[in-house]
């Protein structure tokens, strides 16, 4: 019965209905399957990809296009493999956007890689991530049964908020097929503020605004190793009303001296810190990894000997150092509130068995394990993905 409604679902879209069946194959032989789409974020994951030897690839770029957009709603639907930089691109034409910047980190990023990533761009502190943008989701699962979770408005999500799961699940829990997002209006003013401060004062002064009616909307400190001499600089971006941003900008320079700088150089500079293009990203040296670590934004400076690049009013560090280094940063993220994940391997590789994540413990594991039995009891999706 369920792989008769599977197959008349599938009918829907075409392009479904064969992974379906290659799901059931798969679910019936414990197959492994590696759910790819544009690939762009195939980087972050272990040093093997999680995926074990010969694995099926399974690519969602087929199930493409805009099922739904309603601009007064402020929703749209798409299929899982529909380009991320298409779904902007028609937004933006009437005015709207996808408030969390995701990044792409290459020009083959869809919009299913973009759920399953769970990625969110400079703006996240202030707009929320991509699981807060979740309305609605059909996922397959690890049985073949194609499921649908919440809808096109908030008011339908009744019980477990499972299109949200869906974010940061990196394809472990099943291949995403259809997805609906809020949207939002572009701003109609923006300004960026460039401040020279070091670090710990950066941090302090970023709480200060942040319990203010300013309409902050993304920051970034960084050592500037390029200036002569050398800056520790912070940027700080608006956006919001005309007359918040202007009033905004006034009180802020009058609070610490700055710079406004010009959008049409802040711009790009902002889709390069997105999209991890920023000098800072470029690897110092081969042995070097980048790590992530999400701390809570009132955590000040941490005590460590590597350059960092600040995120999200201090939330989200970025530095490069060694694998080895794993114990030191899960420990100096943990005391501040938060954990510590490699995100890019160094040049030179990774050992085999090798966590970008320190695993989890306790509760938190028992219902990781609950969760991805129920989705998907062969354990074909992915495996190990996650580490």
């Amino acid at each position: 019965m369920v792989a008769t409604i599977a197959a008349m679902q599938a009918a829907t879209h075409p392009a479904l209905a064969p992974l379906v069946e290659l799901v059931r194959s798969a679910s019936v032989n414990r197959t492994p399957l590696r759910v790819r789409g544009g690939d762009t974020k195939a980087f972050h994951g272990p040093a093997t990809h999680g995926i074990a030897a010969g694995a099926t690839v399974l690519d969602t770029r087929d199930l493409s296009g805009v099922v739904a957009y309603e601009p007064t709603e402020l929703v749209i639907t798409a299929l899982a493999g529909t380009p991320l930089a298409e779904i902007e691109a028609q937004l933006a034409e009437r005015g709207q956007c996808l408030p969390f910047e995701p990044p792409h980190f290459g020009p083959g990023a869809t919009v299913g890689g973009m759920v399953a990533a769970g990625l969110s761009g400079p703006a996240r502190a202030s707009v929320g991530a991509v699981r807060d943008y979740m309305l609605g989701v059909q996922l397959l699962n690890g049985r073949s049964e194609l499921l649908t979770y919440g809808g096109q408005v908030m008011k339908n999500v009744a019980g477990y908020d499972v299109s949200r799961l869906m974010a940061g699940s990196w394809g472990t829990l099943g291949l995403i097929v259809e997805v609906s997002l809020k949207v939002l209006p572009v701003a109609p003013a923006e300004a960026t503020l460039v401040f020279e401060l070091p670090q710990a004062q950066a941090l302090a002064q970023l709480q200060r605004w942040g319990g203010q009616p300013l309409p902050l909307n993304a920051s970034c400190w960084v050592h500037d190793d390029t200036a002569s001499p050398p800056k520790n600089l912070l940027f700080v971006r608006l956006r919001g009303a005309v007359a918040a941003v202007e009033s905004a900008c006034t009180r802020m320079l009058n609070d610490v001296p700055g710079q406004r700088m010009d959008n049409a150089q802040a711009g790009p500079d902002w889709a390069d810190c997105r999209e991890q293009r920023l000098p800072f990203f470029t690897p110092p040296a081969p042995d070097l990894a980048l790590w992530r670590l999400s701390v809570a934004p009132a955590a000040p400076a941490l005590d460590l000997p590597w350059a960092q690049l600040i995120e999200w009013h201090g939330g989200q560090r970025w530095l490069w150092a060694p694998a080895d280094a794993a114990p030191q940063l899960r420990a100096a993220a943990a005391s501040a509130g938060g954990h510590a994940t490699l995100f890019r391997a160094p040049v030179n590789g990774l050992p085999a068995d090798f966590s970008r994540r320190a695993p989890a413990a306790g509760p938190l594991a028992t219902i990781e394990q609950r969760l991805r039995a129920s989705f998907d009891p062969a354990g074909i999706f992915n495996p190990g993905r996650l580490g």
